[in-house]
């Protein structure tokens, strides 16, 4: 990157191969070329530093949550034309002082289309799933629960099946949740403890092409497969081959039996095969770059963001 402390989360690409990204420590919306080598770095209207989730819709236009300015974001390169979606703030009490009231952002964190065109995504503080509509940027929300609560619940990652139930994870509870968008009945379920007996800090979801849900965790090695058939989940253990930060995040599934998914600890791309149940590692050559987010290209190849070192990286398998 041209700067140090970037921040840089999920990639995502667009058909023409351009990768695009959130840089939470420069407060820019980015892509880079890997035609020209180059960057771009745009400064999103009122943005505060707060770019999450990233997906590149159908016509190439970027769908982006800025989590602390609250917002739903629209982009269109072609024009340079943003447009933006602002979401309620919400009020709590503060923990600090009961007779006051705190106004938090919603916190949007990751985001889907869906056959319709709406857009779908978690509200980490409003421990919420939110729904745009996209031709009247009218909102709907779905609290996960009753009483509603406040960052307690920390919806995650989000992801669309075949059937077209929406899937998101609660890393405050460590559950995987469904969500009707016909009647917006919610039911979630509760994967079992870690080796250690502690409860696994859910992170990103995919739904592979048979309807299967895969998960990552971010505070074990496991990577989790759940049936919505027979609703059991299934660990994998990832190898763990260095120091630091342990755990899965990034996370893409480009065939029923193709997984792949970041393993920060290992400094590692890692592809799991769903037939024979072993994972294949792809040693990142920058030592020590925690990589977090991944997206597969047209071409094939994965993208990647280097957190720790500034960097993206591109696998070529």
């Amino acid at each position: 990157m041209p700067q140090d402390r970037s921040g840089l989360m999920r990639p995502a690409v667009d058909h023409t191969g351009r990768v695009w990204f959130g840089e939470m420590g420069q407060n820019y919306l980015a892509s880079f070329d890997p035609k020209s080598h180059a960057f771009e770095q745009i400064h999103p209207p009122h943005g505060q530093a707060g770019i999450m989730g990233l997906i590149v819709a159908p016509d190439d236009t970027i769908w982006f949550a800025e989590q602390y300015a609250d917002y739903i974001g629209h982009y269109e390169p072609r024009t340079k034309h943003f447009t933006t979606y602002i979401l309620p703030p919400i009020t709590t009490p503060d923990p600090a002082n009961p007779k006051q009231t705190l106004s938090l952002p919603s916190a949007p964190n990751e985001l889907l289309l869906d056959q319709q065109g709406h857009v779908w995504f978690t509200e980490m503080n409003a421990d919420a799933i939110g729904e745009l509509n996209i031709k009247t940027g009218q909102f709907t929300h779905y609290p996960l629960s009753r009483p509603r609560t406040v960052q307690k619940l920390s919806p995650y990652g989000i992801t669309l099946d075949t059937h077209g139930f929406i899937w998101f994870t609660q890393s405050g509870e460590s559950k995987l949740g469904r969500l009707d968008p016909r009647t917006g009945n919610i039911h979630t379920y509760t994967p079992p403890v870690s080796e250690q007996q502690v409860p696994l800090s859910l992170m990103e979801i995919h739904s592979d092409p048979t309807g299967m849900i895969w998960l990552t965790t971010f505070n074990t090695n496991n990577l989790l497969q759940f049936d919505p058939q027979k609703e059991n989940f299934t660990a994998y253990a990832a190898p763990i081959t260095g120091h630091g930060i342990q755990g899965i995040y990034g996370l893409v599934t480009t065939s029923p039996d193709d997984i792949w998914a970041t393993v920060a600890t290992s400094n590692a791309i890692a592809h799991f095969t769903v037939k024979t149940k072993t994972f294949t590692y792809y040693p990142i050559p920058t030592e020590n770059c925690t990589p977090l987010g991944i997206s597969q290209g047209p071409d094939k190849s994965f993208w990647f963001t280097e957190s720790a070192t500034n960097q993206i990286g591109q696998l070529i398998p």
